[in-house]
């Protein structure tokens, strides 16, 4: 069955995700910051532009977004012009945001009183995921609405799940980043090790990576790390901004992450080094500088 959808957000996730919503013949209409960016996707999608997001919400029975950030979020939503505005009542606002745990959970409860449903949904996967439509969707909301929101999430989703309640996908998003902070750091400095060591670490990479140490990071990152290319992803900028919500909700629930916390550090010298905007294998980089 076909729905009217609206997608708010059309950045290197969002711009994908999107158009697999309009190929499964959803009536889609957009919003973007940059409406450039909104009128090269109906060009290539069909569709509408809409002016504000909460133009883009009337008449939606699901509003999906993908932004930057907290402050981002609030503004297409509850800000002056925001989706909420313009929400039907029994309809189901989809975010894929990465966001903090307390955000989710004050947009829920506003969408609450005006009648709709909010769900967190951050992903996983990154731009290659959007791309060839095998995110991770990682929810937190009412089953009820998360299981109306399912069938179209599956359009650009190879996996999702719902974890709890309000927050819990953020929740979920963060244990991923965690993991993901502490693989490319090991994997850094192995590969640094290897290099030291006056091995061919990418001959050793071939036969480690059909052991234990596999792993994506490894699979995906290990020959690119060596050959010193980090354009392949996700911005090390939005991952510090990632890792800022991690230890924000850590000094909270009380968990000890000495780990995160020194890799987010490793991540700031990155910066220092003009890579803002490297992919977050660029931890290699700080090693070898030396």
């Amino acid at each position: 069955m076909t729905s009217n959808v609206a997608f708010i957000g059309l950045g290197v996730m969002g711009f994908p995700m999107a158009g697999y919503l309009a190929d499964a013949g959803h009536r889609v209409t957009v919003y973007n910051r940059t409406v450039e960016k909104a009128e090269k996707w109906v060009s290539e999608f069909g569709g509408v532009v809409a002016s504000t997001p909460s133009a883009a919400a009337d008449g939606a029975e699901f509003v999906f977004c993908c932004v930057g950030n907290d402050d981002d979020l609030r503004s297409v939503t509850s800000g002056e012009n925001g989706a909420f505005e313009n929400m039907a009542p029994g309809s189901v606002f989809i975010d894929h945001t990465t966001t903090s745990a307390e955000v989710a959970r004050d947009l829920y409860k506003k969408a609450d009183r005006l009648g709709f449903s909010f769900i967190d949904a951050p992903v996983s996967g990154g731009q290659a995921g959007a791309e060839n439509g095998q995110l991770t969707v990682m929810m937190g909301g009412d089953e009820e609405a998360i299981a109306r929101a399912a069938p179209l999430i599956d359009n650009f989703a190879k996996m999702q799940a719902r974890l709890g309640e309000t927050g819990s996908g953020q929740l979920a998003k963060m244990v991923n980043q965690i993991c993901i902070a502490g693989l490319v750091q090991g994997l850094s400095e192995a590969l640094h090790f290897a290099g030291r060591a006056g091995l061919d670490a990418k001959a050793v990479v071939d036969v480690i990576s059909k052991g234990a140490a596999q792993s994506w990071q490894m699979d995906n990152r290990a020959q690119t790390m060596i050959d010193g290319q980090f354009e392949f992803g996700f911005a090390v900028e939005w991952m510090r901004k990632d890792l800022a919500y991690v230890m924000s909700e850590a000094r909270t629930n009380g968990a000890h992450l000495p780990v995160t916390a020194l890799v987010d550090q490793f991540y700031s010298e990155v910066q220092a080094l003009g890579g803002n905007r490297w992919d977050t294998s660029s931890l290699i980089a700080v090693l070898n500088k030396s």
